[in-house]
C-alpha cells in the first residue's frame, strides 16, 4: 500500500506509511514518556513497529495542524492523547502503519493482508448471517476481520465479541463503506460506517463515530 496522508476533514486526517522508509526519522517529536517506552522495546520488529505508528499520528497531525501531544494507552489498551484532547487509532502490519485522528469523535483504523487461512478462521469471529455472504472468499472475509476490528477500536472497550457483537450488513468487494452495529451489549444500537480501501493483497478499513 502506497504512502499517504489523507485530510478527512478539518478536525481529522489519517495517515499510512511504510515502516522501512521511516525507520531512520528522528524521535524529537516524542513525549519524554513515549521516549521510555521505546526504549525499552528489546525486540528490533517491535520498534520499528511502534515508532511507524507514531510517525503516521504525526504526520496526520501535521496535516490538520495540530501539535503532537504524545498518546498513552488506557486499562483497554486504546491510545489516548496525553493532553486529552481528541481520538487516536494506530494499526500495524508487516511492514505498514497507519493511525487515524480525530479531534471530537472516536476513531478506529485497521491494516490487514488477504490471506487463505481467514476463511477457515471464519466461525471464530463471524456469525452464520455473514458466512452466508461472504461465500468462502478470502478477500471479502480479510475486509470483514478487518471491519470488525475498526468498529471495535472504535468504541473502545473490551468484553466486546468480533462474532457475538459486531455485526455487519451484507457487502460485496465493490463496496468502499461498509454498515456495521455493536449489538446484544450495553454499547448496542450505534452503528458504524466503515471506509475500506483495497490496493493488491492489502485491506485498510477505518470509521469514525
Amino acid at each position: 500500500m502506497q504512502t499517504k496522508i489523507e485530510k478527512i476533514s478539518t478536525l481529522s486526517a489519517l495517515a499510512v506509511n511504510n515502516i522501512e522508509e521511516v525507520s531512520q526519522n528522528g524521535i524529537e517529536f516524542l513525549s519524554f514518556r513515549e521516549k521510555l517506552a521505546f526504549a525499552n522495546i528489546s525486540k528490533t520488529d517491535k520498534k520499528r513497529e511502534w515508532k511507524g505508528a507514531r510517525v503516521a499520528i504525526k504526520s496526520a497531525l501535521d496535516c490538520i495542524s495540530l501539535p503532537y501531544p504524545g498518546f498513552f494507552k488506557d486499562e483497554h489498551g486504546k491510545s489516548h492523547p496525553m493532553d486529552g484532547y481528541g481520538f487516536v487509532s494506530l494499526t500495524h502490519t508487516k511492514g505498514i502503519a497507519a493511525a487515524i485522528f480525530h479531534k471530537d469523535m472516536p476513531v478506529g483504523i485497521d491494516l490487514d493482508f488477504v490471506r487463505e487461512k481467514v476463511v477457515r478462521l471464519g466461525p471464530k469471529f463471524l456469525n452464520e448471517s455473514e458466512i452466508e455472504f461472504l461465500d468462502n472468499d478470502p478477500a471479502l472475509y480479510t475486509i470483514a476481520w478487518s471491519a470488525k476490528e475498526s468498529i471495535f477500536k472504535c468504541q473502545g472497550k473490551r468484553g466486546i465479541s468480533l462474532k457475538r457483537n459486531i455485526l455487519l450488513e451484507p457487502f460485496n468487494i465493490q463496496d468502499k463503506v461498509i454498515v456495521g452495529k455493536v449489538h446484544q451489549s450495553e454499547f448496542s444500537d450505534h452503528f458504524y460506517n466503515v471506509k475500506v480501501e483495497m490496493e493488491g493483497d492489502i485491506v485498510l478499513t477505518y470509521t469514525v463515530w
